[in-house]
């Protein structure tokens, strides 16, 4: 059974840093792109940025340029979300998927993990 773990979230000022990660079980996902999405209150659930499978090539909502980076370690089967410069607009709960094939993520296999809030006050 596939299981994806968010973690690292948490309640910060405007201007702090937080690094989300994503621990991924039952499965292994080296071969596929990855991603994170986030979903603000009474929004829907967009993605934000995803990496293929060796790390080389990234993807970024225009939003998060440039403040966010995406990573990943296969080998711990987790990715990460560095994120700096953090903006109360950045309120949302957090969420990682994995993704069909090892190009942009435009279509993403079923799993959620239950998400880690990211709460930035101003």
């Amino acid at each position: 059974q596939v299981q994806l773990v968010e973690s690292g979230g948490g309640l910060v000022q405007a201007g702090d840093s937080l690094r989300l990660s994503c621990a991924a079980s039952g499965g292994t996902f080296s071969s596929n792109t990855m991603a994170w999405f986030r979903q603000a209150p009474g929004k829907e659930r967009n993605i934000l940025a995803d990496i293929t499978s060796g790390g080389v090539s990234t993807y970024y909502q225009d939003s998060v340029k440039d403040r966010f980076t995406i990573s990943r370690d296969n080998a711990k089967n987790t990715i990460y979300l560095q994120m700096n410069s953090l903006k109360p607009e950045d309120t949302a709960v957090y969420y990682c998927t994995v993704c069909v094939g090892n190009s942009r993520c435009r279509l993403r296999l079923d799993y959620w993990g239950q998400g880690t809030q990211v709460t930035v006050s101003s």
